[in-house]
């Protein structure tokens, strides 16, 4: 049975994910709430939603972010529960009478009703909630927000428009940049891979790509054994030739990508050599090395940007170590707007 009448209900239940709580899963609780009196949230739990993607936030996190989005009157009326299988308590609630779904979750829905009817119990009212879509007509979904391509608000974080000429460096962005933007793993500059090794050991189990910026850092990646997913180099260390790069085995990638961008600018070169680079590892699951002529120090302000969510991205400090940052929606919005306060010029 399909319903779409405000007739309230004593309980609803409502079951999902909820990773990276966005506009969908608020209008997905709006609607819950205004079809009846006591919402209860059922959120997957962790041992099961790390099945489906070892990325995926804490069942705590996951509630705590769905939390803040309430207002005091919806709070007072929604209980949060552990769902440890497909169905939950809904096959057996005596006392729930409508449950919320989404078109993914109707089926689930349908077949939750069946067995209630073989337990004796009455059928719960389904109420279908449509989804809500982003500027391009696509589904707003958690998925797209993991692998980089729209913030929770189902905005894109940067578009080709974007970059349609070149961006120049302002005082006020290189005073932004003066601090690493990270955290810094210090390290002997004779040997590298001390600070490399620590970067990595800092990392937790899951995360992927691994980027490494800078001729020194993919050669130290290299020699630590670790095989960047994307290399991005330039020939040069502390803006100087550095034959070391030599020493580079571009045979272990399965692309090589050639761009442009020369020092204290961001190109569409470079841009879109990024953004291939990034969609070879997630289409493909294939690596890439970006040989960039000119410079390739301001990248991280690309990748965080286009890249999935925990990517890590490492690139080296001059005389102090490497630097590393894992991708999360906070760095994405930083290097946005970095990116706004830059010049754009054709030339």
């Amino acid at each position: 049975m399909y319903i779409s009448e405000r007739l309230m209900s004593s309980i609803g239940l409502v079951g999902g994910t909820f990773e990276f709580f966005h506009i969908g899963h608020q209008k997905l609780i709006n609607s819950c709430l205004s079809n009846c009196d006591i919402l209860e949230i059922w959120v997957l739990s962790d041992t099961i939603a790390q099945q489906k993607d070892p990325r995926i936030s804490t069942w705590k996190e996951r509630c705590e972010l769905i939390k803040e989005s309430l207002s005091e009157n919806q709070s007072s009326r929604i209980t949060f529960h552990e769902l440890l299988d497909d169905f939950g308590i809904a096959i057996s609630h005596e006392k729930a009478t409508k449950i919320f779904c989404t078109s993914e979750t109707l089926s689930t829905c349908q077949i939750i009703n069946e067995k209630r009817i073989e337990g004796g119990l009455m059928p719960l009212s389904i109420i279908l909630v449509p989804h809500v879509l982003s500027k391009d007509g696509a589904i707003i979904s958690s998925s797209r927000i993991r692998e980089g391509e729209i913030d929770r608000d189902g905005e894109f974080w940067i578009r080709d428009a974007d970059i349609s000429s070149n961006l120049y460096l302002t005082k006020e962005v290189e005073s932004m940049l003066k601090d690493p933007f990270g955290k810094l793993f210090p390290g002997p500059e004779d040997d590298h891979s001390i600070a490399i090794t620590n970067a990595l050991d800092f990392l937790e189990d899951f995360h992927s790509p691994i980027i490494g910026v800078g001729d020194v850092t993919v050669r130290a990646l290299q020699n630590v054994g670790v095989q960047s997913s994307i290399g991005i180099i330039d020939e040069k260390t502390k803006r100087v030739k550095w034959d070391g790069y030599r020493e580079i085995n571009q045979s272990l990638y399965d692309n090589i990508i050639e761009c442009t961008n020369p020092p204290g600018i961001l190109t569409k070169s470079l841009f879109e050599s990024c953004k291939e680079a990034i969609k070879n590892w997630t289409e493909k699951n294939q690596t890439t090395l970006i040989l960039v002529n000119g410079e390739e120090d301001l990248t991280p302000l690309f990748l965080h940007i286009i890249a999935p969510i925990k990517s890590a991205i490492i690139y080296g400090q001059p005389s102090k170590g490497v630097v590393l940052r894992i991708t999360g929606l906070d760095s994405k919005t930083r290097c946005q707007k970095i990116l706004s306060l830059c010049e754009k010029k054709n030339n």
